[in-house]
């Protein structure tokens, strides 16, 4: 991996940073914002914010005026986590999962899990038409009267 895939990957490896990002996805936050929506320190998160910025993660937006007319950069996800490199992603993707659903009512978290016996074959098969799905729905403009809502999907296997 080379330099920029490192820093990359180094900038991926924080759940709070990937929760960033879904944060920044179709709305820009300030940074104070965002510490106040993840609790925590506005000085701890301005240093995962700059992170994210130095690695292309994050593109601050145009200046604007905040409460008391103090200056405010807000910050807008650029989709570049989409495909980059990841350090120990299994972990920290899951860590970020577990974070995320902890706190979201459980009467609006659907999930399942299925155990499936495939020939490769039919796993490719089935890999294929995840990332299709989720690409689709990716590269779709957000619903104006949407909410937010994340998708996972693991394919992994199983000890049986």
């Amino acid at each position: 991996m080379d330099a920029d895939g490192a820093r990359a990957a180094k900038a991926l490896s924080s759940p709070l940073r990937l929760r960033v990002l879904r944060l920044c996805r179709f709305e820009a936050r300030t940074n104070k914002e965002l510490a106040e929506l993840l609790e925590v320190n506005p000085g701890t998160m301005l240093h995962h914010v700059r992170m994210l910025v130095e690695t292309g993660f994050l593109q601050a937006q145009p200046e604007r005026s905040g409460a008391q007319g103090a200056r405010e950069v807000p910050y807008l996800a650029t989709g570049l986590s989409w495909n980059a490199p990841m350090d120990d992603s299994i972990p920290v993707m899951l860590e970020t999962i577990r974070q995320q659903a902890a706190i979201a009512d459980p009467e609006r978290v659907w999930i399942s899990w299925l155990g499936l016996r495939l020939n490769d074959e039919h796993l490719r098969e089935l890999h294929e038409r995840m990332y299709a799905l989720i690409a689709e729905y990716k590269d779709r403009a957000p619903d104006p009267d949407g909410q937010p809502y994340s998708l996972v999907g693991i394919i992994h296997p199983d000890l049986g």
